[in-house]
């Protein structure tokens, strides 16, 4: 239980490191990051892999990279539920997307190299 509120509190960090990269990327304040990221991860939860398979053709035609643009729509979505969280557009999104994902795959290096120790 206590990892599921680290990683909570992890993605709603990197969500305010982007808001600070990205612009047209806003969030309010760490309370509405917290929400977005609750958000953010239960829509990736339960939409994400419904559009996954729906759109596994163009996803192995760009050979992943279309995981990319599902992203960034996962994030899109989360802006429209969340007060506070607020995206002007496809294109931040989509960089937000990008940022994130490198943001996740060094904290999930972290916390696997503090595993291993």
């Amino acid at each position: 239980m206590s990892y599921l509120i680290f990683r909570w509190i992890i993605n709603a960090v990197a969500l305010l490191i982007v808001a600070n990269i990205v612009p047209g990327f806003g969030i309010e304040s760490f309370y509405n990051a917290l929400i977005a990221a609750l958000i953010l991860g239960l829509v990736n939860a339960l939409v994400r892999p419904l559009l996954f398979i729906l759109t596994l053709p163009v996803t192995i035609l760009t050979l992943g990279l279309f995981t990319f643009v599902i992203n960034a729509l996962m994030i899109w979505l989360a802006s429209t539920i969340v007060e506070g969280f607020i995206i002007t557009g496809f294109v931040p999104a989509f960089f937000a997307a990008l940022i994130l994902w490198v943001i996740s795959m060094f904290t999930n290096w972290l916390i696997n190299q503090a595993e291993e120790s």
